[in-house]
């Protein structure tokens, strides 16, 4: 099973810029698009027997949450198989979906991001412990991955410039701890098993032109929960794939 996620930075913008035929080729069995920038009805969609089809170049089920604000945040997850359940759980802000498949439940989330305001970072700093809470309820009933552009670099490896970013948003000592507390509440980082080297980044910034100097932060993630660890066969950063300032990442995992 091959999911991918990707924060696009606006669907209609990705669209323009190859989205479909970068579905042709990769071929995910899950599609989780973060910062969408649209409503479900204003978007290319048809019906057929009354369900969402995302129709080019095949048939994905759609699962949208949306912004109230227009033009703003929202995700949604593409999907092959039709999921057991799935749920819209972020109606304001467009931020979580969930997809509920045979062997473990998928959360695609886009995080909020802290720098705007301190109190946009109280926002995201409350939207991190609710989530965690959230994951741990679900987990009870079976395991849990999740996706998404978290919007906080791990470790010092995980951006190119840590001394100088220590005190921005994204890379708070407070920011990094919540991950370290979802690593200790039973979630890998799913890339890491794979790659622990430095300059491995998913996300650049096109003011700086930054990405041909690979001057970038990673804070797009799989965490994926322990009693899946036997099942991940790679997680991969997709970084020659353009249309956004973020790559998509994948997560291979086999039943």
């Amino acid at each position: 099973m091959k999911i991918i996620s990707w924060n696009v930075n606006g669907i209609r913008a990705a669209e323009k810029k190859g989205l479909y035929d970068f579905l042709l080729y990769k071929k995910p069995d899950v599609l989780c698009l973060q910062e969408t920038k649209a409503k479900q009805d204003n978007f290319k969609q048809k019906k057929l027997d009354g369900k969402n089809i995302f129709l080019s170049p095949g048939k994905y089920n759609s699962y949208w949450s949306s912004a109230e604000k227009k033009g703003y945040s929202g995700v949604v997850s593409y999907t092959k198989e039709e999921p057991l359940s799935f749920k819209n759980l972020d109606d304001k802000e467009g931020r979580i979906v969930m997809t509920e498949f045979k062997k473990f439940y998928l959360f695609n989330v886009y995080f909020p991001n802290g720098k705007m305001s301190s109190a946009r970072l109280k926002y995201k700093m409350k939207f991190y412990s609710d989530f965690l809470s959230l994951i741990k309820r679900y987990e009870k009933k079976k395991p849990v991955i999740f996706c998404g552009d978290v919007n906080t670099a791990h470790k010092e490896i995980d951006l190119t410039h840590p001394k100088a970013n220590e005190d921005i948003s994204g890379f708070l000592p407070k920011e990094r701890k919540w991950i370290d507390k979802v690593i200790e509440s039973g979630y890998i980082d799913a890339f890491r098993l794979f790659n622990k080297k430095p300059n491995n980044y998913t996300w650049w910034s096109v003011r700086t032109s930054s990405r041909s100097k690979n001057i970038g932060w990673r804070v797009d993630y799989f965490f994926v929960s322990e009693k899946l660890k036997k099942n991940i066969k790679s997680c991969k950063h997709l970084t020659k794939v353009m249309g956004s300032d973020h790559c998509p990442i994948s997560l291979e995992l086999k039943f």
